[in-house]
């Protein structure tokens, strides 16, 4: 690549036909389609991407950012190009808004303060238009022992049992400043059942699968297969515990994050 100009590109997707963020051979992604994108909205130009966190197959995003490194200067066209990429991206993706990186931005490293949410309810099953967005959970849940417990994650602790393919040496310590389940107000339509649910997590970073995985201690907990105590033990460094339940990845949401 000849000249470098850096951009941070703020986003939003539906992830739910899609195999995550990251580009996979043979799969439909969210990086692999903004590729495509900007391949044919901007012809023979070179460009790398980095994006702020890979998402899993079909876990969405309200507000997310990816690092555009380009050959030209853009600046002078950021509403032009915008406009070109969101006429071109998949309903299902949409460019919210772009700037020029700070000098020295490393949007891996720089990401933090991120919240997500989780979106479920339990009982009788969902109308299927609520598939993308909201996870059932066959039979009933005890919602107000779930909302106790989410309230262990809240601090600094070891998430070593709450992550897929530990490997030796990665930092497991991770401080949780927000974990609550409330009604949800927030994301609405009228096919979605009269009562449901958010887990809301917030913190300076999470491992792979760690949000579904605190998800599916608490739904293990709420129906009576796990007790909490079980999970306090998880949080304690050195501790052996088995989570035996991801939750699916659809009801997750990057709702937020912030940039260094």
């Amino acid at each position: 690549m000849r000249g470098k100009f850096t951009y941070v590109v703020w986003i939003q997707y539906l992830g739910f036909r899609f195999s995550g963020w990251q580009r996979q051979p043979g799969q439909k992604t969210i990086e692999g389609m903004i590729r495509k994108t900007l391949k044919f909205v901007r012809p023979g130009k070179s460009f790398k991407i980095l994006g702020a966190s890979r998402t899993d197959a079909k876990v969405s995003a309200f507000r997310m950012a990816f690092q555009l490194i380009s050959e030209d200067d853009l600046n002078d066209q950021l509403p032009e190009f915008i406009e070109k990429m969101n006429e071109n991206l998949p309903p299902d993706i949409r460019l919210l808004r772009m700037h020029q990186a700070r000098e020295g931005l490393n949007i891996i490293k720089d990401a933090r303060k991120k919240e997500y949410v989780y979106f479920f309810s339990c009982g009788a099953g969902n109308h299927p238009f609520s598939a993308p967005f909201i996870v059932n959970f066959q039979g009933e849940l005890d919602i107000d022992l779930m909302r106790d417990t989410a309230l262990l994650f809240e601090g600094d602790h070891s998430f070593h049992n709450f992550t897929a393919r530990l490997k030796e040496g990665k930092q497991v310590r991770r401080n949780v400043s927000h974990c609550r389940i409330t009604e949800n107000k927030e994301l609405t339509a009228n096919f979605f059942p009269d009562k449901h649910y958010v887990l809301r997590v917030r913190g300076d970073g999470f491992m792979r699968y760690q949000i579904r995985m605190m998800m599916g201690a608490l739904v293990l907990v709420g129906s009576g297969k796990m007790e909490p105590a079980i999970l306090q033990k998880a949080l304690q460094e050195g501790e052996k515990v088995s989570i035996p339940y991801i939750a699916p990845s659809s009801g997750l949401f990057l709702k937020n994050m912030e940039l260094l």
